[in-house]
């Protein structure tokens, strides 16, 4: 089994409408559900935008900040553990249709730990 990163940006959300972004909310929902019944889901979640990102360095120090290529994450994202990328792209569809919004969809490599 291979696990899959599949995210979204808030910005795709931008313009639903506030019914919408509600029915999105129940929508997704129940595509987790589905997700955690069928035995794939293993972990998801939205970014706290509102809370600041910070940096540990190799040295331990802390400080705000993200590198400069993250410093726009927003949005939400789901782990997932499937058989296959096509399984992967068929649980991405169902979350794209649910979030009304377009959904990236990464693979893990493999890790004997993970």
């Amino acid at each position: 089994m291979t696990k899959y990163l599949i995210t979204f940006h808030s910005s795709g959300m931008d313009d639903l409408t506030e019914a919408d972004f509600v029915a999105a909310g129940d929508e997704s929902r129940a595509v987790v559900r589905e997700a955690k019944e069928a035995g794939v889901w293993v972990f998801g979640g939205g970014i706290a935008e509102d809370v600041p990102s910070v940096m540990v360095t190799g040295d331990g120090a802390v400080s705000e900040g993200s590198y400069p290529a993250f410093s726009d994450l927003r949005g939400g994202f789901t782990v997932l553990e499937v058989p296959n990328r096509e399984e992967a792209l068929a649980w991405a569809r169902k979350i794209a249709v649910s979030c009304r919004c377009t959904q990236q969809v990464r693979e893990f490599m493999y890790d004997p730990e993970s």
